[in-house]
C-alpha cells in the first residue's frame, strides 16, 4: 500500500511541478496585454480568453499538487484533539463518505461537459475563436489527479489504524 501511494505522490508532484511555472507564463500575457492597452491604445484581440483558460487550467490541476502537500483549508480544531487512530478513522470516513463521491461526479459531469463542447467544436466568442474544449478536459484530469492523491491519503491513514492496531 505504501508504494502505491509513494507513486501517486510522485506522480502528482510532477504534474505539479511542470504545470507550477504556467502561472509566470500567464503574467507574461497579461503584461503584454497591458502594454498593448497602454502603448496602442487597444488590447489584444485572445489574451483575455487565453489568460482566463490557462489560469483555469493552473486552478484545476494544482489542486492535486495542494491536496498531495495539505495546503487546502481543513477545520481540525477538533481532529487534532483526537488520538492518531482516531484521526485516521476520520480521514477514512471522511474521505469515502464525502469525498470520493463528490470527484466521482466531477469525473463523470466533467466527461459530459467536454464530450458535448468536443461535439460542437466549441470555441470562445471574442475576435479571436479559441477552442474550448481543451480546457473542459483539464476538469476529467484534474479530478483523476485529485481522485489518485485521495486514495493515497486513504491508504496512509488505514495504514496508520493497521500500525495503531499492531501496537
Amino acid at each position: 500500500m505504501n508504494a502505491i501511494a509513494k507513486a501517486i505522490d510522485a506522480i502528482n508532484e510532477l504534474f505539479g511541478r511542470i504545470i507550477a511555472p504556467l502561472i509566470a507564463i500567464i503574467t507574461l500575457i497579461v503584461l503584454y496585454d497591458i502594454a498593448s492597452r497602454f502603448l496602442f491604445g487597444r488590447p489584444s484581440d485572445w489574451a483575455f480568453d487565453v489568460t482566463k483558460m490557462l489560469f483555469g487550467a493552473h486552478f484545476m490541476l494544482m489542486a492535486a499538487y495542494g491536496l498531495r502537500h495539505h495546503v487546502h483549508v481543513e477545520v481540525d480544531v477538533l481532529k487534532r484533539l483526537l488520538s492518531r487512530k482516531k484521526q485516521a478513522l476520520i480521514e477514512v470516513l471522511g474521505y469515502l463518505i464525502f469525498f470520493v463521491p463528490f470527484i466521482w461526479m466531477l469525473i463523470t459531469y466533467g466527461w459530459r461537459f467536454f464530450e458535448r463542447s468536443f461535439s460542437r467544436g466549441e470555441t470562445t466568442y471574442g475576435m479571436v475563436s479559441i477552442p474550448v474544449y481543451p480546457i473542459k478536459g483539464v476538469i476529467i484530469v484534474a479530478a483523476v489527479l485529485i481522485l489518485l492523491q485521495a486514495i493515497a491519503i486513504v491508504l496512509r491513514a488505514i495504514m496508520q489504524l493497521r500500525e495503531e492496531e499492531s501496537v
